[in-house]
């Protein structure tokens, strides 16, 4: 009987439904030769008609007959599985059972039949009680026999094939044995005995103990992070509520009602906050919920005296021991219509009767530059701004629109600028212009109550603003401004010599005006994601069905399936050509090296530490610090970028016969920027191309 049963559980895979992994119900074959349960092949099949197996595709729907034999075979398979196989001790219905046999069924004396049973002799297979064991206490014949507490599963320690004890357990096949077992069906396969086994599932199970208890702990040390920034982010909301009522005070009679549309604001984005951190706290009880569960039934099997019962028991982790719990950064300042109402708040005064018939979100933009203030951006509490007054807003990192929208207008020329045309410049002025440093003009006074150190910056933006789009303007969000005053050291830095560029980069250019700042580059293997592939000399990139086998390393990315390059641009003109497989799923743009690699917020565009722009299907935006700008796409096959450190612009080139200019990033560097490229539909790649006239 064993030897049939063994014999016919060989077969369980192939009575098992591949789509459901059951033994089939109401088998049925397809053409291709494969069986499916009826109900299972049904409910697959509602768009397409294809084999779930080998993907053989049918153009009509087949005619589905029941297989008659392969149901047959399959019911035997139910039948002899319920008769020979041991109750499922992973069902709990099944653990109360046993304990509440064990505690209601009482072991009698298998001699008088009537006494209490004391001791059980797992050599006799027989309980005896505290009478009838005497002889095998005080006879040394009995010596050798092993004394148990009283047992009354002594049935299921006998070997239904050969009526032996089970004295070995078989760890190839996970089941108790006998000798005869050994020599017989089980020939070859390790064995151990049954307590050596139990220790080594205890210990694995205590492994698992640690592990929960780990996970527990983290999750609740999150937890309670996460209520602290619950409480903070009420106490910034408290404070931004009260500086922006100061503000709208001094011009109530016209502005009642976007005061409480600027409060508003400020609630939805914490309750949006409170929301965020209230689902993200619920999942992770949910997720200790069940960790929890897993540790009481690990707990419950530790404590089962039951070798048997403990053997046949199994316990896995839960599928939320893999996830690693996180705090996630919110804050009022992520949005940028948040920012939009502090900017505009300050600067409303002046300028009530034009902007009011402006939408919150356009009312910067038609401010001209030497006029914009913004809040300051080191501020954290607001009322440190009502304090220090408006500060004036650097350069603009945000992307900029499409260029034929954006021409770039000539600086203007003073007098002085005129009269240096005119004549040969002095040593002192030579000797100024190659170092690189901006002429020095006498500070003048500044709006509000800046301190003479933030008038100095001011007077120095304004003189460097004057080079910029002034469309760009009352785009910056908090995050950006925070590189406020870098921005203005880097703006000083000029051109160091006449131009070669083309005046015009917002206009076709030659190609091979581009080409004399043509340069080498290639992709940094350190930083490639394990779905994407480098070859050709590390100048081609595509992306694979299955990850790679990278080495994990601080410069990966982990999330994004995205790459760097191997050098970085901090000064000159840089320009270089990248060739598509395919519009769909790409990014190509610029990054800082202290990009974040393992967050979700680590994709291009999605930061202020990187600029791309995107094909997602067939629309193409420019992306920086989640901002997106939908441009007009031209389907380039091959795109150029012009990188140009001095000006602080990176402007995308579509490369035909002449180079198509289709978008311009305007902003200044606070560090080295990198090409980067974002890849993501399986069949798409990106090549570096080798730069020829």
């Amino acid at each position: 009987m064993a030897e049939d049963l063994l014999s016919l559980m060989s077969l369980e895979e192939e009575l098992t439904c591949s789509i459901c992994l059951c033994p089939f119900d109401c088998p049925v074959t397809i053409p291709c030769g494969h069986n499916f349960c009826q109900d299972c092949l049904l409910e697959t099949w509602k768009d397409n008609y294809s084999c779930p197996q080998c993907r053989t595709h049918f153009t009509t729907k087949p005619e589905l007959k029941k297989n008659t034999v392969l149901s047959t075979v399959v019911e035997t398979f139910k039948v002899r599985s319920n008769q020979d196989d041991p109750p499922n001790m992973m069902d709990p219905s099944n653990w109360d059972a046993v304990k509440k046999e064990s505690k209601e069924v009482e072991i009698l004396c298998d001699t008088c039949m009537e006494a209490k049973a004391f001791k059980t002799c797992l050599t006799c297979m027989a309980s005896f009680c505290v009478e009838h064991v005497r002889p095998h206490q005080e006879n040394p014949v009995f010596g050798a026999h092993q004394l148990n507490e009283p047992l009354g599963d002594l049935r299921e320690r006998i070997c239904t094939d050969h009526h032996k004890l089970m004295e070995f357990y078989c760890v190839q096949h996970g089941r108790c044995i006998c000798a005869f077992c050994l020599q017989q069906v089980h020939k070859g396969c390790p064995f151990s005995t049954p307590d050596e086994q139990r220790a080594l599932k205890e210990s694995d199970l205590r492994g698992k103990l640690t592990l929960l208890d780990g996970k527990i702990d983290k999750n609740q040390t999150v937890i309670t992070q996460m209520k602290e920034q619950q409480s903070k982010l009420k106490d910034m909301s408290a404070n931004r509520k009260r500086d922006l009522a100061n503000e709208y005070r001094v011009i109530r009679e016209l502005l009642d009602r976007d005061e409480r549309k600027a409060l508003n604001v400020v609630d939805s984005e914490q309750e949006s906050g409170h929301t965020k951190l209230q689902d993200l706290m619920k999942k992770f009880n949910q997720n200790i919920e069940q960790m929890t569960t897993v540790k009481d039934r690990v707990n419950d099997m530790l404590s089962q005296t039951q070798s048997l019962a403990f053997l046949q028991a199994s316990v896995d982790l839960p599928t939320v021991v893999n996830f690693e719990p996180y705090t996630p950064k919110i804050t009022l300042d992520s949005s940028k219509t948040m920012a939009a109402w502090n900017a505009f708040s300050a600067v409303l005064r002046e300028h009530l009767t034009h902007i009011l018939q402006q939408p919150v979100e356009s009312r910067l933009q038609i401010l001209k530059p030497a006029e914009r203030f913004i809040s300051h951006p080191q501020t954290t509490n607001l009322n440190d701004m009502g304090r220090s007054g408006p500060t004036r807003e650097p350069r603009s990192h945000s992307p900029g629109g499409p260029l034929k929208n954006r021409p770039r207008k000539k600086p203007p020329q003073d007098n002085r600028d005129q009269d240096r045309s005119n004549k040969k410049p002095d040593q002192k002025e030579r000797n100024e212009q190659k170092a690189g440093k901006c002429p020095r003009k006498p500070p003048q006074s500044n709006f509000g109550s800046n301190t003479p150190s933030e008038n100095v910056r001011g007077e120095q933006d304004t003189r460097h603003k004057s080079r910029e789009n002034p469309s760009n303007f009352g785009s910056n969000t908090p995050s950006e401004n925070v590189r406020g005053e870098q921005d203005t050291r880097h703006k000083c830095r000029e051109n160091p010599g006449p131009s070669s560029v083309p005046p015009n980069i917002t206009s076709t250019a030659k190609r091979n005006d581009l080409l004399q700042y043509g340069t080498v580059l290639t992709l940094d293997p350190k930083t490639a994601h394990k779905r994407i592939s480098l070859t050709d000399n590390l100048t081609t990139a595509c992306v694979l069905n299955e990850p790679a086998p990278y080495p994990d390393g601080p410069a990966r990315f982990s999330v994004c399936s995205q790459v760097l390059t191997s050098k970085g641009f901090s000064r000159g003109r840089h320009y270089w050509e990248v060739k598509m497989s395919s519009n769909n799923f790409t990014g190509i743009g610029l990054a800082y090296n202290s990009i974040d690699r393992k967050g979700p917020s680590s994709r291009l565009g999605r930061n202020a530490q990187s600029w791309c722009v995107e094909w997602f299907n067939v629309k193409l935006s420019a992306w920086h610090a989640s901002s997106e700008t939908v441009l007009q796409n031209p389907n380039p096959s091959r795109v150029g970028v012009l990188l140009d450190c001095e000006e602080g612009t990176a402007t995308f080139y579509n490369v035909q016969d002449r180079a198509y200019p289709f978008h311009t990033f305007v902003f200044s560097f606070a560090e080295a920027v990198y090409p980067a490229f974002w890849l993501f539909s399986s069949g798409s790649s990106i090549s570096l191309c080798k730069l020829q006239s």
